[in-house]
């Protein structure tokens, strides 16, 4: 139980990646908060951890707002009593050309991708410090964190920066004994991703982009933020762990 009695906070925790770290942190101990711009999922992931047996709560937060930010922090350390670690899962994206991309629905990518990450790290880090308290983040950036892909402007620059403040943060928090990492995952089957797999062709595409010929799945991503928040990685801080299945090491000719 590398996480027991820890009280671990997931945004973007009703669905896909973030719903999958919920429940596998609540099976090794983990005392979960569980957050999401939409209550019911929230709920919804807390109410399958507590049928298996764990223990968790599901709130309701836009991790854009800076005042809903610094409350549920406080929400959620009055009511456990402390905090351990903080996967900022949630997350957006868009498909459109350069040319055609509206300033709203770039700013809205950005806002999700970076500055919720950043708003949550700092309330997270700010308690932390004014405890003297030891803890890690996890943030999700992506493959194209570190690589691009057409008519995705806005995610491939909100997933860079993601990478960009990982390290960021790593350095300047190190000497605290708080971590700081991420994960970049491949292509993942998640219900935000699901109607890429109703294509034959798209599914096959999306098979020959990684080495291994296939895609992740949000379980596989869940133990590489397990592993990144565990004490398993003590020395490990400002990286992004790529769970890429092979896509960043290169193309097949």
């Amino acid at each position: 139980m590398r996480f027991q009695d820890q009280v671990v906070v997931i945004t973007g925790g009703g669905s896909g990646i973030g719903r999958e770290s919920a429940i596998e942190f609540a099976a090794e101990g983990a005392i979960v908060a569980v957050s999401d711009i939409d209550l019911a999922t929230a709920e919804g992931t807390a109410e399958e951890i507590k049928k298996r047996g764990g223990e968790a709560a599901g709130f309701a937060l836009d991790t854009t707002d800076p005042d809903a930010v610094t409350t549920f922090f406080e929400t959620v350390e009055k009511r456990f009593g402390r905090l351990d670690v903080l996967i900022n899962s949630a997350g957006v994206r868009e498909i459109s050309p350069v040319i055609e991309l509206s300033y709203e629905e770039w700013s809205r990518v950005i806002n999700v991708n970076i500055t919720g990450v950043f708003l949550c790290a700092q309330a997270f880090l700010r308690r932390l410090v004014a405890a003297d308290k030891k803890g890690a983040i996890v943030n999700l950036a992506s493959t194209l964190g570190v690589t691009a892909a057409p008519n995705r402007p806005a995610y491939v620059a909100s997933k860079h920066a993601v990478v960009g403040l990982t390290k960021e943060l790593g350095l300047e928090f190190g000497q605290s004994g708080i971590r700081i990492n991420a994960v970049g995952p491949g292509v993942t089957r998640t219900s935000l991703t699901e109607r890429y797999f109703q294509d034959a062709n798209m599914a096959q595409t999306i098979k020959s982009i990684h080495a291994m010929n296939r895609w992740g799945e949000a379980n596989e991503i869940a133990r590489a933020i397990l592993f990144l928040a565990s004490e398993d990685a003590s020395f490990i801080t400002g990286t992004t762990l790529m769970v890429d299945g092979g896509w960043t090491a290169g193309r097949t000719m």
